[in-house]
């Protein structure tokens, strides 16, 4: 008796998962995607949560990357780990046309999610708030982690409307801006005809996606400058060169840059994160250094800045009997540009997949994005999933270590890629 009700329920599980597949089929590309991302919406979050309580930094993410290959298992989509985090998964369309005779897909779409989180003590409050001290998601990875994976989720129940491959990266690194360039090393981007990412965040409201095509994010470099001067007793300035004093003074003097150098239509920003010196309280300093970031849009800015930087520091300190150098100028990533015809498709899957309402609209920002690398190399686009909601604290900037998100968004996100790699892929 009790084998025959196994058997009838197992055969009435069946049933409906038939029934269900079934139903799926019946519908449009889009209607299966909004079915089926409506049905994923809480395995989005709860993964959204299992990778914010458990948060690594930039090539330490050897948890994370256990817990994505764990994930892709279950769903039987193939995987390979070029790197030593981070690992990439092939979704392989049925289509009759998806692949060639030689066996190559008709088209490659990459669709990328980075996994690494950020130095930041969380003080959020949240149930599920990081487990590891120091360390927290304060940028959004763990969201773009879950919203891959539902998007991956939702695509591997519906492979016939593929017609082609979808070359999914979760990217480790992002936050120092190495992963992209160790992913293109591996070979990510062999055979890849389009690329596409999305990046939630907290300055666009939730609900809305904003993918406008042309610069989105930054050019992003890092810089030193080291000053030498004369130490002496504290209670005797006249005997020495004060190096804490030049230093303080370049700091104020590198605003003048954006301020008196650039053209007040271009767009840029000299940061001073770090300035140290001095070995006692009593004690004239004699060497100090500082370093920051430059952001910019233009080449024209981007190429002058080194050397504005180098210019202000040298004669700064000369004025006050010091020596400055700048010891290091570093290149971290170029800004990301969004592909014209991309970002057109992408506007056309958010109307498609989530309403003309749906579509946001952003001026960009200065933050900075090694995802332009990839744009760098094949037309693609960057967009921005908006998670702003005041009404559940979700208004902090990037990197707070209050930052927050509204949930809700996460499942468009994953149905706004499935959406896109199909349309893609189409084509």
């Amino acid at each position: 008796m009790a084998g025959e009700q196994a058997r009838t329920a197992s055969e009435s599980q069946a049933q409906g998962t038939a029934y269900a597949t079934a139903r799926i089929q019946e519908l449009g590309a889009t209607a299966r995607i909004q079915e089926l991302g409506r049905a994923a919406e809480p395995y989005v979050i709860a993964q959204r949560r299992y990778f914010h309580q458990h948060p690594e930094l930039s090539l330490q993410e050897v948890g994370t990357t256990k817990a994505i290959a764990r994930e892709l298992d279950a769903m039987r989509i193939p995987y390979e780990r070029p790197l030593d985090t981070g690992l990439v998964a092939t979704l392989a369309g049925t289509a009759p046309d998806a692949y060639r005779e030689d066996g190559s897909p008709r088209r490659r779409l990459l669709i990328r999610a980075d996994i690494d989180a950020l130095a930041v003590t969380e003080r959020t409050g949240i149930p599920f708030a990081s487990e590891r001290a120091g360390v927290m998601h304060a940028c959004g990875h763990d969201c773009h982690i879950a919203m891959q994976l539902g998007a991956l989720r939702v695509l591997a129940q519906m492979t016939d409307a593929l017609h082609g491959e979808v070359r999914a990266v979760f990217q480790p690194s992002e936050e120092n801006g190495q992963g992209a360039r160790m992913m293109i090393d591996a070979g990510v981007l062999d055979g890849v005809d389009g690329a596409y990412a999305a990046h939630i965040w907290s300055e666009v409201d939730a609900g809305t996606i904003s993918c406008e095509a042309g610069p989105r994010m930054a050019n992003t470099d890092w810089f030193r400058v080291d000053v030498r001067g004369t130490s002496c007793h504290g209670a005797m300035p006249q005997r020495g060169a004060d190096a804490i004093v030049a230093a303080a003074e370049i700091v104020n003097n590198l605003q003048t840059i954006v301020s008196r150098d650039l053209s007040p239509y271009e767009p840029a920003v000299v940061t001073v994160g770090e300035l140290h010196g001095g070995t006692a309280r009593n004690v004239i300093a004699g060497t100090a250094y500082l370093t920051g970031t430059v952001r910019t849009y233009s080449d024209t800015a981007h190429e002058a800045m080194p050397k504005l930087i180098a210019r202000i520091a040298q004669h700064t300190a000369a004025a006050l009997g010091a020596e400055a150098e700048l010891t290091d100028y570093t290149v971290a990533h170029g800004a990301v540009v969004n592909d014209g015809a991309a970002s057109a498709r992408c506007r056309r899957a958010i109307e498609r997949v989530l309403g003309p309402e749906a579509v946001g609209c952003y001026r960009g920002t200065l933050s900075g994005e090694d995802f332009s690398e990839v744009l760098r190399r094949v037309p693609g686009v960057l967009a921005f999933v908006g998670t702003r909601n005041p009404a559940l604290g979700a208004t902090f900037a990037q990197h707070s270590c209050f930052y927050r998100v509204d949930e809700s968004v996460l499942v468009k996100g994953a149905m706004l890629a499935a959406q896109y790699a199909v349309d893609f892929l189409a084509e």
